[in-house]
């Protein structure tokens, strides 16, 4: 199956509907949102140079959180990442759709492949990550009209901390990788060690007891 946005930058004609639509446009988190979708507009971001500007309907972000993985370095030459968590319907696109690119980290191409990279093309601001099921937002663009709404952003851990260019003593849990599936380290919390230590004792026992039952099973 061929790929609209593979075609798009190759010179050929993207895949659109009957009246001209790109098909990707049609889709969250791309999708223009029309007056009967009540979309609720709190806050309200854009690139550097006003291309591209969207807005937001979610007051608080499912996660925000700093990486610090060479990707995110490099992609943003800066020392860390500072993201929020958004589901791909909570944004709004107000201008711009023809002023995006993608970038797939993976094949180092063009390619709207997921996951993959989204920024403007005129002034290359990041725009956002878009995952498989969620997006990942910057929270600098985003024009903060309080201190108040700019603290419901802040971050709650660090992940890939052991990537880090610099030290950040600030008292939040710091992954080696991914939160969850890595391990804590440096400054994280005493109470934060705890609690994974018991979530992972309680799974080695659910998985325990979930081999001896399936041994019983066997037996019968």
């Amino acid at each position: 199956m061929s790929n609209p946005v593979k075609q798009q930058h190759e010179g050929q004609q993207p895949n659109k509907d009957e009246h001209g639509m790109e098909e990707w446009k049609k889709r969250a988190p791309y999708r223009v949102h029309d007056d009967n979708d009540n979309f609720e507009h709190i806050y309200e971001a854009s690139c550097h140079c006003g291309a591209v500007k969207y807005e937001l309907n979610r007051e608080v972000p499912l996660d925000s959180k700093l990486c610090h993985c060479t990707t995110c370095q490099t992609q943003h030459a800066a020392p860390f990442q500072w993201a929020a968590i958004f589901h791909k319907e909570d944004i709004n696109f107000k201008h711009g759709h023809h002023d995006l690119e993608w970038y797939d980290p993976t094949t180092k191409s063009k390619e709207h492949q997921l996951p993959c990279k989204v920024r403007c093309k005129h002034c290359y601001s990041p725009i956002m990550d878009e995952g498989r099921n969620m997006i990942l937002l910057f929270p600098s663009l985003i024009k903060f009209k309080s201190e108040k709404e700019k603290q419901k952003f802040r971050p709650s851990m660090h992940m890939f901390y052991t990537q880090r260019v610099m030290d950040i003593p600030d008292g939040l849990p710091k992954w080696s990788g991914l939160n969850k599936t890595s391990d804590l380290v440096e400054d994280s919390p005493p109470e934060a060690i705890q609690e994974l230590e018991r979530e992972r004792a309680q799974q080695q026992q659910e998985e325990r007891a979930n081999g001896g039952a399936k041994k019983d099973e066997k037996k019968k």
